[in-house]
């Protein structure tokens, strides 16, 4: 195992690259900014979208890439949810993808592997009264992507958490996209209505959201059928909802894997709960190949 040392790239921030072969099969992770990784490239084809102002704003929540989502997905009402009768302020997808992470390891060669790790301090108290410490692990394959997630409850109490991901996928033509989902409907974040799936959207709409909940098996499939390839979404048994965004002529869609729905911390819909002492190992992985 070798001592991190940051890589050579066009960023402000401390930079780690993973890659394979001669480097045409990279990723790209930015462990001050909330632990995020902002680039993944197979066979030189980039599968991520950045928005690289926002990126480089450090008063802006990052628009790319792969955000981290902890200790809540989406959003709460008013921001706000209630623990044993008090009221805390939680902004949407909480705080760890807004927080700097600290490097762990760095494993080179030819399964190349990055940990970074997230304690709690003083200030995520105020906004979220455990202790607790989690670590990510960035494995990059000649074709795949895989997160690796340990959360670890630190604290003398039951600590509720959900967890996921935010990943933002290059597209060009969205009407050549077609999904494979494990569930038959969907719900409307607008009209809270739930409706009927038949593999695709319709782009023409300013904005899409909408929660796959529950899901009825551990895989995704989106065929991009104008870059001939077939990117496949697997997940553990705790992510229980997909969460697809977009907005109308944005170059990027969004499929997220969730612990639970927005709201959780609320309802205790699907929400995990980790003993004292406890910890919860779970794992997301991405692989490209073509069609």
């Amino acid at each position: 195992m070798a001592d991190p040392t940051p890589a050579t790239a066009p960023s402000p921030y401390e930079t780690y690259i993973l890659s394979q072969g001669t480097g045409d099969t990279c990723c790209t992770i930015v462990p001050e900014r909330g632990g995020i990784l902002t680039q993944w490239r197979v066979g030189g084809v980039e599968l991520l979208y950045l928005d690289q102002a926002r990126f480089l704003n450090p008063a802006l929540s990052v628009r790319g890439g792969i955000p981290i989502l902890f200790p809540i997905c989406g959003n709460l009402p008013g921001d706000t949810y209630v623990l044993d009768g008090q009221t805390y302020t939680l902004k949407q997808h909480g705080f760890a993808r807004a927080l700097p992470w600290s490097v762990a390891a760095e494993v080179e060669g030819d399964s190349p592997a990055l940990s970074l790790v997230l304690t709690s301090d003083e200030a995520t108290r105020t906004a979220y009264p455990f202790d607790f410490s989690l670590e990510y692990s960035y494995h990059l394959g000649p074709d795949y992507l895989e997160i690796r997630q340990l959360y670890q409850n630190q604290s003398p109490q039951a600590m509720p958490l959900s967890f996921g991901f935010h990943p933002y996928f290059a597209v060009g033509d969205k009407t050549q996209l077609r999904f494979e989902i494990p569930a038959d409907t969907w719900w409307d974040k607008q009209t809270g209505t739930a409706q009927s799936f038949g593999g695709t959207f319709d782009f023409d709409q300013p904005e899409l959201d909408m929660a796959f909940y529950p899901v009825a098996g551990n895989q995704a499939v989106i065929l991009d059928l104008e870059r001939q390839i077939r990117l496949t979404l697997s997940y553990d048994t705790p992510f229980t909802t997909l969460v697809f965004w977009t907005v109308k002529d944005q170059p990027f869609f969004c499929l997220e894997p969730w612990s639970a729905p927005r709201n959780a911390l609320n309802t205790g819909e699907a929400l995990t709960h980790l003993a004292p002492g406890s910890r919860l190992g779970t794992w997301v992985r991405l692989q490209v190949t073509p069609l």
